[in-house]
């Protein structure tokens, strides 16, 4: 795929879009911006845009299953030790 053309799936977009961020997070990590901080900043935009999307109602609900996703590990990274 080159750079003018637009991604096609959902899973490509998702693909896509995740590497924007990571990039963004990095320069950010960079200029010397906490951990922390950006991660509530990036929380509040993605709640912000789900809620422009979709509603308060449907964004709280979304919000309702993150407990269990995150206790079941859905959000965790395993490194692997060589």
């Amino acid at each position: 795929m080159d750079e003018t053309s637009e991604p096609g799936s959902e899973q490509e977009q998702k693909r896509a879009a995740l590497g924007h961020i990571k990039e963004a997070w990095a320069e950010a990590w960079a200029d010397g911006i906490d951990g922390d901080c950006l991660a509530q900043a990036s929380l509040f935009c993605a709640l912000t845009e789900l809620v422009s999307t979709y509603g308060e109602d449907a964004t709280a609900r979304f919000a309702e299953g993150l407990p269990k996703r995150i206790a079941a590990g859905e959000f965790s990274i395993v490194l692997s030790r060589q």
